[in-house]
C-alpha cells in the first residue's frame, strides 16, 4: 500500500489557518518605531520673510524655520486692541506684538519677552530709533550675572553678537528712559520664551520691518505680563 505524499484535506486547512493566525504577530514585529510625522507646510512667501539678508550693514543670517513656531511668524490678523492706528501694543502673556493698522487690521510679531518681575507695564514712547545700536547692560544686569556682564559696563560695539540684534526702539515715559528696548536678537529661538533682561526681542528680520513702519513719537502700550487682556491665540 502506497502512502500519499499530500497532506490530509483537513490537515491543509488547519495550515492556514494556523498561519493566517500568525500574520498580525508577523506585521507586529516588524515595526521598529513610530512612524515619522510630516513637519507641517508652511507657506513660502511667509517662510521668504525670514530669508537671509546681506545688503545690511552686517549679515543677518536666516531663521531655521524648525525652530519657529507658525503662529510667531508676522502677519496680518483682525486687531484685538482697539487703539488708534499706528500704535505699538505688546502682549508679553501671549507672547506678541501688534502694529495698529487701519480698516480694523493689525500686524502681529512673535517675540520673547522679559522674565516674570522684569517687564515694564503701562504707555511709552518711541523717543528714538538706532540700527545695530550699541548695548550696555544696566547696574541691575551686572549685578544679576556678573560674569557675563561685567565686561560690557562700559559698552558692547554693536554687530552679529550684539544682544539687541540689527534696530532698537528705545522706549521713554514723560521723557524719562524706562531703559525698555524693543529690538532684534541673534537668538531667534528665544521667541516664544520669557528669558530676556526685561526687553521685549524680536527676530532681526522683524525688528528691520517694524523698524521701518514706526517713526519716532509713536505710542507704545505695553500689558501686563502676567495675564492678556485680550482672548489667547490657539497653539500651533
Amino acid at each position: 500500500m502506497s502512502l500519499s505524499s499530500h497532506p490530509p484535506r483537513g490537515a491543509r486547512r488547519l495550515n492556514i489557518s494556523a498561519l493566517l493566525l500568525l500574520l498580525p504577530l508577523v506585521t507586529a514585529c516588524a515595526t521598529t518605531g513610530p512612524i515619522a510625522e510630516a513637519p507641517p507646510r508652511l507657506d513660502p512667501a511667509a517662510v521668504s520673510r525670514y530669508a537671509a539678508i546681506d545688503d545690511d550693514k552686517f549679515p543677518i543670517p536666516a531663521v531655521d524655520m524648525k525652530h519657529l513656531k507658525p503662529r510667531y511668524m508676522r502677519q496680518v490678523v483682525q486687531d484685538p486692541t482697539g487703539e488708534q492706528p499706528g500704535t505699538i501694543v505688546v502682549d508679553p502673556a501671549n507672547r506678541f506684538l501688534y502694529l495698529v493698522q487701519e480698516n480694523g487690521q493689525a500686524l502681529r510679531y512673535g517675540v520673547g519677552v522679559g522674565k516674570a518681575g522684569l517687564e515694564f507695564t503701562g504707555a511709552a514712547t518711541v523717543q528714538y530709533k538706532r540700527e545695530w545700536p550699541r548695548w550696555t547692560p544696566t547696574q541691575d544686569m551686572i549685578k544679576r550675572d556678573p560674569e557675563r556682564n561685567a565686561q560690557w559696563a562700559n559698552g558692547m560695539e554693536s554687530g552679529p553678537e550684539n544682544p539687541l540684534g540689527a534696530r532698537a526702539l528705545y522706549l521713554f515715559k514723560n521723557n524719562q528712559d524706562t531703559l525698555y528696548r524693543i529690538h532684534g536678537t541673534n537668538q531667534p529661538w528665544s521667541i516664544g520664551e520669557a528669558v530676556s533682561s526685561g526687553c521685549i526681542r524680536m527676530m532681526n528680520q522683524d525688528i528691520l520691518d517694524l523698524y521701518n513702519r514706526v517713526p519716532s513719537g509713536s505710542k507704545v502700550i505695553v500689558l501686563d505680563g502676567g495675564q492678556s487682556q485680550m482672548a489667547a491665540v490657539p497653539q500651533s
